[in-house]
């Protein structure tokens, strides 16, 4: 499935950028105070660390309902380290509980499965090609 995201700056010369996604309305990223950014949305590095807590979060719904499992609700905590990022090593830590489950077997079970979810299987194990390229500049 191809989908195309739009990102258009929102401001001239201010960092933070209107998110164009069919459907969906109202998202921002932005850059935080320190680097320049009005701190106004998350920023990019955010929105990497989110889809994999979510992601893993839905994966682990779809399990469980598929068993029938009594899953209430799950929190999902990711902590960043990005001491080395740019040594090349970026650390997530994903933290997952799993309301309404006191089986800790399908605990255990669900957080395998969340390990089979298609961000963290992107992260982990695929390679991914980038392709940029510069595009005139149409005037309307």
């Amino acid at each position: 499935m191809k989908q195309t995201i739009q990102i258009v700056s929102e401001r001239n010369r201010i960092f933070r950028q209107q998110v164009q996604i069919e459907g969906f309305e109202d998202l921002y990223v932005d850059v935080p105070k320190a680097y320049g950014g009005e701190g106004s949305a998350p920023d990019p590095h955010d929105f990497f660390d989110l889809s994999l807590g979510a992601c893993k979060a839905i994966t682990a719904q779809m399990y469980a309902q598929r068993k029938k499992w009594p899953l209430e609700g799950i929190s999902v905590t990711v902590n960043r380290d990005d001491s080395e990022e740019q040594k090349g090593i970026y650390r997530l830590e994903v933290v997952m509980t799993f309301h309404g489950i006191e089986d800790a077997e399908q605990r255990a079970r669900l957080e395998e499965i969340s390990h089979k979810c298609p961000i963290h299987r992107l992260m982990t194990s695929a390679t991914v090609e980038v392709t940029t390229r510069s595009a005139d500049v149409v005037e309307a």
